[in-house]
């Protein structure tokens, strides 16, 4: 696939055929068809990066969550300011509390961005 024209065709198709049945020729070209999509999306579209910190942040929002309601996770108010505003590292102990509590993936915490995705 080399265009943006064909890479829509092909979402649209796969789309369609989505829920075919095995064996049939329906599921072959599904196959081929997701191939070639992640192809071209491997070539051509590139995902924002998003940092951890910003992911933190964003499901204590979700949350309503304050950065004072972390402090059993993290320790003290300053301790927990200081990991907010990135002026402290993420110590393998508090990733591992912070994944439990949020559900996050815990590649989140072996960078300091992450592709989104």
């Amino acid at each position: 696939m080399k265009t943006e024209a064909a890479y829509q065709k092909a979402i649209k198709r796969t789309l369609t055929i989505f829920q075919t049945k095995e064996n049939t020729p329906e599921a072959e070209e599904l196959a081929l068809l997701l191939v070639l999509i992640k192809d071209y999306e491997d070539k051509h579209i590139q995902l924002p990066e998003i940092d951890s910190l910003d992911i933190i942040k964003l499901k204590m929002q979700e949350r309503g969550i304050k950065a004072k309601d972390l402090t059993p996770l993290i320790g003290s108010k300053g301790h927990v300011s200081s990991i907010l505003s990135g002026r402290r590292e993420i110590t393998l102990k508090i990733a591992q509390r912070l994944k439990d509590y949020f559900q996050l993936p815990a590649e989140i915490f072996f960078q300091t961005t992450i592709t989104k995705g």
